[in-house]
């Protein structure tokens, strides 16, 4: 059975400047849980923690057992580049690194997951096209294709569908429930309350700080929305990483 991802007194952030905050809780095996809160209240770093791209300033993070490599991440669009020379089924074929090796050829049988892949996600067809020829929909197609093949039992999406019209996002979000009744876990950062509220059972608030973490209606509430906010707009960007005990 898949172990729980738990966090300790967890602080996150960059250059000694904390972006999470003393952060405990748990990721239970299976759940699909979003991450809310105000803009640069540490969302995206919190995955990246999770990830082991960030090492933590104070605190732990357990993992279960889970190696690195089976914890799938998908981040944000605005981080990759998109002008790199490589088709649709070149960057889907990524998922499959851990099989190929870093120099194996793409083997018939592997090309093929790949384009069933590609098929689950509507983008048949589109195998030779340039990455920098498809729209923002369809390049987040593309992304969840590749996270389909490194079949991963930790998914992590950072702002999954930002800037994505309503079809994608519906397609995909069919994928992210597909991934739910597998019993993967799920970790998607998210903007949209009315989303969340309709597809995601809990949900972790964060203002730097914990806010509240659990079932989605307990936690959406306007009083620690609210909170949030207060808590967000109070924060001093230059303040340092402090240090305290985990009992």
């Amino acid at each position: 059975m898949m172990s729980a991802i738990v966090l300790y007194d967890l602080t996150l952030g960059y250059d000694g400047h904390p972006a999470v905050h003393h952060l405990t809780g748990v990721f239970a095996p299976g759940t699909l849980t979003a991450v809310v809160g105000p803009n640069g209240s540490g969302k995206s770093t919190l995955l990246k923690g999770i990830t082991g791209i960030l090492r933590p300033l104070g605190g732990r993070i357990e993992r279960g057992g889970l190696k690195i490599n089976q914890i799938a991440y998908l981040p944000q669009q605005a981080e990759i580049d998109r002008s790199f020379p490589i088709t649709v089924l070149d960057i889907v074929g990524l998922g499959l690194w851990q099989r190929l090796g870093m120099f194996g050829g793409m083997k018939p049988e592997f090309r093929e997951q790949a384009l069933q892949a590609m098929a689950s996600v509507g983008l048949e067809g589109f195998e030779q096209r340039g990455i920098g020829e498809l729209s923002a929909g369809q390049f987040q197609r593309v992304l969840f294709a590749r996270l389909l093949l490194q079949d991963c039992p930790v998914i992590l999406l950072d702002e999954p569908f930002t800037a994505v019209d309503a079809r994608t996002t519906g397609d995909l979000l069919n994928l992210v429930h597909r991934w739910h009744r597998e019993q993967r876990t799920v970790i998607a950062v998210l903007h949209n309350f009315e989303q969340v509220r309709a597809h995601f059972p809990q949900t972790l608030l964060l203002a730097r700080e914990l806010i509240a973490w659990g079932d989605t209606p307990a936690v959406l509430t306007p009083e620690k929305l609210q909170l949030a906010r207060r808590m967000s707009e109070a924060w001093d960007e230059s303040a340092t990483a402090c240090r305290r005990s985990v009992a």
